[in-house]
């Protein structure tokens, strides 16, 4: 390739600043509701077991393409194809799906944003944990403050973005990602010392397999690719920076190894509140922001330990969203040749745009008869479930099947050997990729579209 292209300047900044997108709300957000709709342990069993099968080899293919290409999603498609321009398809639907996902990711990271200045004013003093947990419903339900708080947090992501890869992502993923690990081990330790924490250790890892349903083992297969961050083209451009020498493979297993403890250390922080207070585990988007303020309320140092936590949160959901709109800049940088300064500024501001109806959705003010022509789902919710239903694992199955079945071998092997240590797997892993990824993905596709109801065996 005759082009430069920045790279990351170290090795730990790469696996900080993938890890922190693989992390960010997926973990932190996502997984603990997740699991309460789909009964516990038998989910957290099948997500490892499909982050070990499907995700890590999807997200060693992405690297593949990324550093094999040095480009983003959209020209390295095109690229790696050769012989036909069809598959930077492929590429515009990543970009699609960043657009939509970052902007309703951003509303729930503006909630975050808002906890943090409520916990500042001790919001959860005098209350009972019944109050506290309806606090949410008022926030959901505030349209202009989720509006407010949506702007200010793309503002930060359009910030980091704008600085460059070393400089902005790096820098600050280095910072903010070991923070948040310390935060979250503390915080762990302390539900460990609440009356619930048997009850939900119970609940999170014991495979209850009568509790799971076909739609739960599906949604384990959905929950390893945003865990993972599979299916969006971030991992792909985050690889189109990495440098030749490091190990591909290996650097799969381990952001594999902390977005999966670290989901299961957010769950086992999360339920033990649940059981301890009587709370239902079956709750939605809103469980981290109901549920967290209650343990912080029970700490002596309420004011300090929920402020910092939220503000974690934000750091969380900051490492992600940057990852998402380099996504889009990179790709607008080299489509149309446009300065990263232009490509930032107009991507955030297109992403805010579209994301005002998610920030209203709680209220109702714009869109008010959505939920009646979209089975009840909300304009947020509707975006949330076509990006993770359909177009992360469409985009998934079309990378297996390209680099699996398309892309040209001897490149494949060049960087998947290049610098590892795993050079005996290379015969497991691209079995993988060409057989069990695409078939385990097309079966999340056929039960969402009702082809096969795969409940009725369940049933």
């Amino acid at each position: 390739m005759s082009h430069q292209r920045e790279h990351w300047g170290s090795r730990v900044g790469f696996i900080m600043a993938t890890a922190g997108s693989a992390i960010g709300l997926g973990s932190l957000w996502r997984f603990p509701y997740i699991i309460g709709n789909n009964g516990g342990g038998a989910f957290v069993l099948l997500y490892l077991l499909f982050t070990l099968i499907i995700g890590i080899p999807l997200f060693v293919a992405e690297v593949i393409i990324g550093r094999r290409s040095q480009r983003g999603a959209v020209t390295g498609f095109a690229e790696l194809s050769k012989s036909t321009s069809h598959w930077k398809l492929v590429g515009w639907l990543n970009i699609l799906t960043n657009f939509i996902i970052l902007s309703f990711y951003s509303v729930v990271a503006g909630w975050a944003v808002n906890y943090t200045l409520m916990s500042l004013n001790q919001y959860t003093k005098g209350k009972t944990p019944q109050e506290i947990k309806a606090v949410f419903d008022i926030v959901y339900a505030s349209s202009d403050v989720s509006l407010f708080w949506h702007a200010c947090f793309m503002l930060m992501t359009v910030g980091v973005v704008y600085a460059g890869i070393r400089k902005g992502i790096e820098y600050w993923s280095k910072i903010l990602m070991p923070a948040l690990f310390i935060f979250l081990i503390g915080l762990f330790f302390f539900a460990t010392t609440l009356p619930g924490f048997g009850e939900a250790a119970k609940f999170i890892l014991y495979p209850d397999f009568s509790r799971l349903s076909a739609n739960g083992v599906l949604n384990a297969l959905g929950m390893s690719f945003w865990t993972l961050s599979i299916g969006l083209g971030i991992i792909l451009t985050y690889g189109s920076y990495m440098k030749p020498t490091q190990d591909i493979p290996k650097t799969g297993l381990i952001i594999a190894f902390i977005s999966a403890s670290v989901s299961i250390v957010a769950a086992l922080m999360i339920f033990p509140v649940i059981f301890t207070f009587g709370f239902e585990p079956e709750q939605g988007a809103g469980l981290v922001f109901q549920t967290l303020p209650i343990l912080f309320s029970e700490l002596p140092a309420t004011l300090l330990v929920s402020t910092v936590f939220f503000m974690l949160f934000i750091f969380a959901a900051l490492t992600s969203s940057i990852s998402i709109l380099e996504v889009l800049v990179s790709n607008l940088m080299e489509i149309f040749n446009w300065s990263r300064k232009k490509s930032v500024l107009l991507s955030g501001l297109a992403v805010f745009i579209f994301g005002i109806p998610s920030a209203l959705s709680g209220s109702g003010a714009l869109f008010a008869d959505w939920p009646k022509m979209y089975g009840g789902k909300t304009f947020f919710d509707t975006m949330d479930y076509v990006t993770a239903s359909w177009m992360m694992p469409l985009a998934g199955i079309l990378v297996a099947i390209f680099v699996g079945w398309y892309m040209d071998k001897k490149d494949i092997a060049d960087e998947y050997l290049k610098g590892t240590a795993f050079t005996k797997w290379f015969g497991v892993w691209r079995f993988l990729i060409r057989w069990v990824a695409p078939i385990g993905i097309l079966l999340v596709v056929l039960q969402e579209s009702g082809i096969i109801d795969f409940e009725k065996y369940f049933n």
